[in-house]
């Protein structure tokens, strides 16, 4: 199982050269089979740049989050804690492998109108 996942440019960035790890959500697919991500850099460049594959998905509150993540989280201690205000846990993503596309695919090319705010379910990884 795929998802699409949109995630800000400045992160993604950091994905590709290896200095983030791990992608923080708030709330996390309830599909246990997903195995890819599609990665969606959001504004200004709106386009599906490339994927990811899971290792693992921590659920953990932040505090706890954060001393398991830091090294290779890509982002700020304080703009750690601002994401997960007034939240008991949260999840980290740890990714496996990183893809880059070296042509980056718009939304259309998947029959999808707009980005999700968080992510959406695509389908099998073959479908694609």
């Amino acid at each position: 199982m795929t998802v699409l996942m949109s995630i800000k440019p400045e992160y993604v960035s950091k994905l590709f050269l290896g200095e983030k790890k791990y992608e923080f959500r708030r709330s996390i697919f309830k599909n246990k089979s997903v195995k890819t991500i599609l990665i969606y850099s959001t504004f200004p460049e709106k386009k599906i740049v490339g994927e990811f594959s899971i290792e693992k998905i921590i659920e953990e509150t932040p505090s706890k989050l954060w001393d398991i993540t830091y090294k290779y989280s890509g982002i700020e201690e304080e703009k750690f804690y601002k994401y997960f205000i007034d939240k008991n846990k949260g999840y980290a993503i740890k990714i496996k492998s990183v893809i880059k596309y070296k042509i980056p695919k718009e939304l259309s090319e998947f029959n999808i109108k707009r980005a999700p705010q968080s992510y959406m379910y695509i389908s099998d990884k073959e479908d694609i």
